[in-house]
């Protein structure tokens, strides 16, 4: 690979779960989520929100950012020009993802350039309603994706990728043979087992339905955590739709359909 710092950065990657006591300036906060503001947009979908309250950030992070999929703030912005919304909310849901996760990477890169470590929390989009109780949210504003940051208290290893040839795929998408998967499902559960990340983590999720537990931490890895999340929770979408429409995002409908 060509190796210049930009790159560096990138593939050094890693998720950070334990911070020092140093709170980052307000000059390293506002340079991380200006940076955020020049991510590649398609209408700038895409707020943020701010937490520096240590004791209830994940991990007493110093930074907590809640990235969000913003159209009150657009449809302010038409009403201004004498609009109204007219694109149906499955559309503006789905740009608005683009907008906001290129921004939260934007931050993650800058902010690892600053010294910092990251890490992102999944969880935001079924907290959306406590989220907005909490910060005071308009309709219309739903949040996406956590994001922890503060100077490292660890210096983890970076954890394994998919082979390139089981992710890039030229001109058109190929049939993926059995061994090719499993060499690739090898690549991931052979570096983390290497790592002995889940015996560190003590994490194993439960099987459900009476499924006999077969694996222990010795052959325990990523492939088969990753299958247990996919292939047991969230079987019905109703949670996340009940949440979408609690925030004023009607996926069957036009705008303004309550």
């Amino acid at each position: 690979m060509i190796d210049n710092p930009v790159i560096k950065a990138l593939m050094a990657h890693r998720s950070i779960r334990r911070y020092t006591d140093v709170t980052p300036s307000d000059e390293v906060l506002e340079t991380i989520v200006r940076a955020g503001q020049q991510a590649p947009f398609a209408y700038q979908l895409g707020s943020v929100l701010l937490s520096r309250k240590r004791e209830r950030n994940p991990f007493n992070a110093p930074l907590f950012f809640t990235i969000c999929v913003d159209a009150h703030r657009t449809e302010l912005v038409l009403a201004q020009r004498g609009w109204k919304l007219a694109s149906n909310d499955l559309h503006v849901l789905l740009f608005g993802m683009e907008d906001a996760v290129m921004l939260a990477q934007n931050m993650v890169v800058a902010a690892e350039s600053l010294g910092l470590g990251t890490c992102y929390i999944g969880s935001a989009q079924y907290r959306s309603l406590a989220i907005a109780k909490e910060c005071n949210l308009p309709e219309r504003v739903f949040p996406i994706v956590g994001l922890a940051a503060g100077y490292p208290a660890e210096d983890p290893p970076v954890r394994p990728r998919y082979p390139l040839e089981f992710t890039l795929f030229e001109d058109r998408y190929p049939e993926l043979d059995e061994s090719s998967v499993k060499q690739a499902m090898q690549a991931m559960d052979e570096g983390y087992l290497a790592q002995d990340y889940y015996r560190r983590a003590n994490v194993m999720i439960p099987l459900e339905e009476g499924r006999k537990e077969s694996f222990t931490f010795d052959n325990y890895s990523w492939t088969e955590h990753v299958s247990r999340k996919l292939g047991q929770w969230s079987p019905s979408p109703d949670e996340l739709l009940e949440q979408l429409a609690a925030r004023g995002f009607n996926l069957s409908a036009g705008p303004g359909t309550k």
